[in-house]
């Protein structure tokens, strides 16, 4: 089977990434579904997650460093860039009733873990979990939330960010949180050489980066 990445593109970095691997379309460890318990937008409460997708037993550190710097979502359109099984998602949506919440992963295990997460918290009304080619070609956003996928590589990373982060809308921010030690400087001076908007360190702690975008 092909893998579509992010950009909504068959890429052969990500089809050769093992079965099992968290950015593949359909992993291949069993879908053993389990709860979690978490803290988000403030609230302690239950999540669903299962092996194979992106930090399934806990809320990883890059996301909790990134959780603690974000402002509140704003009433409008929000993404969540790979959403695993929906942390950010799920904080836009229960942090602001007016958001609406764009999560997009090329694992289907996550998408439909976000969407399960979304119903049990009580927002399904405004998360919507898709793949990327799934996600209309006309809708901007008014802020883009991520931990992205460094482990792609490079020039995966390029053409993924490439592809959404030119979608912010004018006025609108996005925020990545990316470890040092992997390449968080370097990244920031490739995103501010784009004409994307102007970039800025704004966070440091434990190893990671925040980034934020200003369009």
């Amino acid at each position: 089977m092909s893998h579509r990445a992010l950009t909504g593109t068959t890429t052969g970095t990500l089809a050769r990434v093992s079965e099992d691997h968290y950015f593949t379309a359909e992993p291949a460890s069993a879908d053993e579904r389990r709860r979690i318990h978490v803290q988000l937008a403030g609230r302690d409460v239950d999540v669903e997650t299962a092996p194979g997708i992106f930090s399934p037993g806990h809320l990883d550190l890059g996301t909790q460093v990134l959780l603690r710097h974000l402002p509140p979502a704003p009433a409008g359109d929000v993404l969540d860039l790979g959403c695993g099984w929906g942390p950010l998602a799920l904080t836009a949506a229960l942090g602001t009733a007016d958001a609406r919440v764009t999560a997009v992963d090329v694992n289907r295990r996550s998408l439909d873990l976000t969407a399960r997460n979304a119903e049990r918290l009580g927002v399904a009304a405004q998360v919507a979990a898709l793949e990327p080619g799934d996600v209309p070609t006309e809708l901007r956003f008014d802020a883009i939330w991520s931990n992205p996928p460094i482990r792609i590589g490079k020039e995966a990373l390029h053409g993924l960010l490439s592809t959404w982060l030119p979608r912010l809308a004018p006025g609108g921010e996005a925020w990545l949180v990316v470890q040092k030690n992997l390449g968080a400087d370097s990244l920031a001076r490739w995103i501010g050489e784009q004409g994307w908007g102007s970039i800025e360190k704004v966070g440091s702690a434990k190893g990671f980066r925040v980034l934020r975008l200003a369009r």
